[in-house]
């Protein structure tokens, strides 16, 4: 895996640090205009211009299991609003100029009242309907999991070939949470306890309820949890697996990711794991309420951008940080020198 340019990091630090501001006065801003300007190979860096968030949905079967504040066909109503430019992060993307794809990777409606070209365009890499529960079975086969991986290395591909020069991966998938709780436990070796969450609102019986689950989940996969792909076989879902593979890809491709929450964040440390080094090209928009979420932050070594206690999901959380990263871009390369104070 081959890391942003160290040559440009020392050269967008010095001109930092050669800013007529005052001495670290411009915090995070000034770390992640570094960061861009060394992922971009030159400095100063260029503003980003397409933003490309893609949103792989899916539905898991432990959602049939009682672990969500909502039914599993609320993911199928969502990838509609989603379509229609409605969603939360639809309103942001709107305000930030970001880009927005929708993908069914294992929905288990079919949208059979979309016309032929929209389902399609929707459905193109659609793995199967729903993955198994996890606390019973693995969530996918090992012919689903390379089908997912390689839609998601396609997809990334495609966004990149269309011109992104920072790419997002969004969620939708009621039970999602509960997946990639077992996922983390999974790669850091927690228990259940220590990574579970209350996803969409579930209250204190629902919550032990989805612990248990996931304790039996983390259970029943055992000592395979220690290979990320078994693991992502085993626990995640075709989307999921899908979001893996995208962001390992852009890493790969030398394009930088910004990760959502939970899910994104989730996705982040798998593709670490599948391709260490992933994570310097991956920076974190915001902290999300989910225990897991900053277990895998710690994890990937990366501190997030927002603390706004967001729990939206659908890439919501990242798209909001994006105007920070135009502003941290903004000011490594247009304010002034000290040394042109005269």
């Amino acid at each position: 895996m081959t890391a942003p340019s160290a040559t440009v990091h020392e050269q967008a630090t010095r001109r930092l640090a050669a800013l007529a501001t005052p001495p670290g006065a411009l915090g995070r801003l000034g770390e992640i205009a570094v960061w861009i300007s060394a992922a971009q190979g030159t400095m100063p860096p260029r503003p980003l211009t397409n933003v490309r968030l893609v949103i792989f949905a899916g539905d898991h079967g432990v959602a049939r299991h009682g672990v969500s504040a909502f039914p599993p066909e609320i993911t199928g109503a969502m990838v509609r609003v989603l379509l229609g430019g409605r969603a939360g992060v639809s309103a942001l993307a709107r305000t930030a100029g970001v880009h927005v794809r929708v993908l069914d990777l294992a929905c288990a409606d079919e949208f059979a009242e979309l016309g032929a070209d929209a389902r399609d365009r929707l459905q193109q890499f659609k793995v199967r309907r729903g993955s198994a529960p996890i606390h019973l079975t693995d969530a996918l086969t090992e012919e689903e999991f390379q089908a997912s991986y390689r839609a998601g290395e396609t997809v990334a591909l495609e966004e990149i070939e269309a011109g992104a020069d920072l790419l997002i991966s969004g969620d939708m998938g009621i039970g999602n949470t509960t997946a990639a709780a077992a996922l983390v436990g999974a790669v850091l070796g927690l228990p259940a306890a220590a990574v579970v969450g209350r996803g969409t609102g579930v209250d204190d019986a629902a919550l032990a309820h989805k612990t248990e689950l996931v304790d039996q989940a983390l259970a029943r996969v055992g000592a395979r949890s220690a290979d990320p792909v078994e693991a992502l076989t085993a626990l995640g879902s075709a989307d999921l697996v899908a979001a893996s593979a995208f962001l390992l890809t852009a890493a790969r491709s030398g394009v930088p990711a910004l990760l959502d929450g939970l899910m994104g964040v989730t996705c982040g440390l798998l593709a670490d794991r599948l391709a260490p080094g992933s994570a310097a090209w991956f920076v974190a928009g915001h902290r999300s309420p989910e225990p897991a979420q900053t277990l895998a932050l710690e994890a990937l070594g990366l501190s997030p951008l927002l603390e706004l206690d967001m729990r939206l999901g659908e890439g919501s959380g990242a798209v909001a940080a994006v105007p920070l990263l135009h502003s941290a871009i903004a000011l490594l390369r247009d304010v002034a020198l000290l040394e042109d104070l005269g």
